[in-house]
């Protein structure tokens, strides 16, 4: 079992691998900025306090753990480019003070980035709305800042096209810089089902210094 440190507990996808990571028997510690927002109580969770954009924090929320997670958010648009890119900046620069000790690294990615079979990528479908370009790119900046660090084991986790909340079937596929689009047309992955995969590369890393996709 892993010792996981994990930033965005609190969030739809957050709280789905908090979830996964429990039911799997792992130890956990949940870095939050108020406590009183993570109501759940387990004999293997330990919540503590902590900023993401502070790399002291982040050093010393993060010693002794195997992997960090980070699942935060940004809400909005302008929120994700003030959030996603610094957040991963702050993190490598956390883990780098702890040397030959510093865990592994796993982020949430987005799906912007991903090819489409028309050879383009997502953002670049027609009619998107503005707020979601502005994810979808901060998504993206922060991806092309993490395939510059060499020094530390990462792993990001691009979602299908859609996520959301669902059912937890244990299946998916997984891809590296497509979009999967399933036979019904659809590229789609529910949070429980993409916190399986987050938590199997957990246990079993088969995509260190890259990006990964999964969908149905």
């Amino acid at each position: 079992m892993s010792t996981i440190t994990l930033y965005g507990a609190t969030g739809t996808i957050g709280s789905r691998v908090l979830d996964e990571a429990l039911r799997r028997g792992h130890t956990v510690t949940a870095v939050v900025r108020d406590p009183a927002k993570l109501p759940v109580a387990h004999p293997a969770l330990t919540v503590v306090t902590g900023d993401v954009l502070d790399p002291a924090s982040v050093a010393d929320r993060a010693k002794g753990a195997d992997v960090v997670v980070s699942a935060v958010g940004g809400g909005d648009g302008p929120g994700h480019q003030a959030l996603i890119a610094p957040s991963f900046e702050s993190l490598v620069a956390g883990l780098r003070t702890l040397g030959a000790d510093a865990p592994r690294l796993l982020t949430v990615g987005g799906a912007g980035s991903l090819r489409t079979p028309d050879g383009k990528q997502v953002w670049d479908t027609p009619g998107l709305p503005e707020f979601l370009l502005q994810i979808m790119h901060a998504h993206g900046d922060a991806l092309d800042y993490l395939r510059t660090v060499t020094d530390l084991r990462w792993t990001n986790l691009s979602p299908a096209g859609t996520i959301a909340p669902g059912e937890r079937t244990g299946t998916y596929r997984e891809g590296l810089e497509d979009l999967l689009i399933g036979a019904d047309g659809e590229s789609r992955i529910s949070t429980e089902d993409y916190a399986v995969a987050l938590l199997d590369e957990v246990e079993e890393p088969k995509h260190l210094g890259e990006r990964f996709t999964v969908a149905y």
